[in-house]
């Protein structure tokens, strides 16, 4: 089994935040904080010194800021490994969907217990699981039904077989790759190839992605309030 730490860059303009986060992951066993960035051009330029596994990504920030940025990291090639975990307050929900969109594979709000923290950045090293599902789903099923963003295209998805398109569904709604195999009764590693080749044939970076091109295809409809 692996045992090399999860190297992670902080990137937040203010000292106090990343001094915090910083040694809340020092003083715990399989993370390495590798860098440190006070904007987003210092965030990608961090990224791509250090390659990490996470990049935890604030939104408003000087310059060019955390969506910005995230759209430069997940658009390099050399950084394909590398994952973006976006901090965000409930007053800019906006950005959320966004940052989704623009690769980030999941977010969390800023005043997240810690260890919410650290299950987060494991979640999202491994790959599996979209963060906070249940606030996940409702801000995706807010903006998604947005008129500025695009129609329902289910052309999307017209690869997907039926199966794919129910795990696809299921993902959408925030089960892990477990529950997925629980839900439709086959087993865990069925469920993760399901998965695999669903992102491989929407060309997705990740499920964060997945889960905004379900909403976007029309495949998961915005639930009304």
């Amino acid at each position: 089994m692996d045992s090399r730490p999860i190297r992670v860059v902080l990137a937040d303009d203010q000292a106090l935040v990343r001094a915090g986060f910083r040694l809340l992951l020092d003083t715990e066993d399989g993370f390495e904080v590798c860098g440190e960035a006070g904007d987003g051009a210092q965030a990608v330029l961090r990224a791509r010194e250090q390659l990490p596994d996470v990049v935890v990504m604030d939104i408003r920030m000087p310059g060019m800021d955390g969506l910005a940025a995230t759209r430069q990291i997940t658009a390099d090639p050399a950084l394909a490994e590398v994952k973006v975990l976006v901090l965000t307050t409930f007053d800019v929900d906006e950005y959320v969907f966004e940052a989704l969109r623009a690769g980030a594979s999941g977010f969390l709000l800023k005043d997240t217990e810690p260890v919410e923290l650290l299950r987060a950045l494991r979640v999202i090293a491994e790959g599996e699981a979209l963060l906070a599902p249940t606030v996940t789903r409702r801000l995706i099923a807010e903006f998604a039904a947005r008129p500025e963003h695009r129609r329902p295209d289910p052309g999307t998805l017209r690869e997907l077989t039926d199966r794919e398109r129910e795990v696809l569904a299921l993902v959408a709604g925030g089960l892990s790759n477990e529950e997925i195999a629980e839900h439709l009764t086959i087993s865990p590693a069925t469920s993760r190839t399901h998965v695999s080749r669903v992102m491989t044939k929407l060309g997705a970076r990740d499920r964060a992605q997945l889960v905004v091109l379900a909403y976007e295809s029309g495949l998961v409809s915005p639930r009304p309030r």
